[in-house]
């Protein structure tokens, strides 16, 4: 079972939420990793896991891959909760939106 992805994906929120609340961050030698390329990295990895999934699922129901359904449930169900993760992140971003929008100047 390979959790990298995953492991990353929790890394890189985490710096953004780190960098979001002012608290100092670790850089890496080449400089820190904006905001757009973090989420864009996350929402990529979600859709990579995601197609991952789709097509080890039709490999089984084909029957043209070596899958088993073992595999393919673990698969689907990661695919899922990276992607209810995500979906958490974004309601998390558009409250702090709607927040800030309606703050008093």
């Amino acid at each position: 079972m390979d959790l990298s992805g995953i492991d990353a994906m929790l890394s890189q929120l985490q710096a953004a939420s780190n960098a979001a609340s002012g608290k100092p961050q670790p850089t890496a030698a080449s400089g820190a990793a904006d905001f757009a390329s973090v989420l864009k990295n996350s929402i990529d990895q979600v859709n990579s896991a995601q197609q991952d999934s789709m097509n080890l699922a039709k490999a089984m129901e084909t029957g043209s891959g070596n899958a088993n359904l073992t595999d393919v449930m673990l698969s689907l169900q990661k695919a899922n909760l990276s992607f209810q993760e995500m979906v958490q992140v974004r309601n998390r971003l558009v409250t702090a939106y709607n927040d800030i929008m309606n703050m008093q100047v």
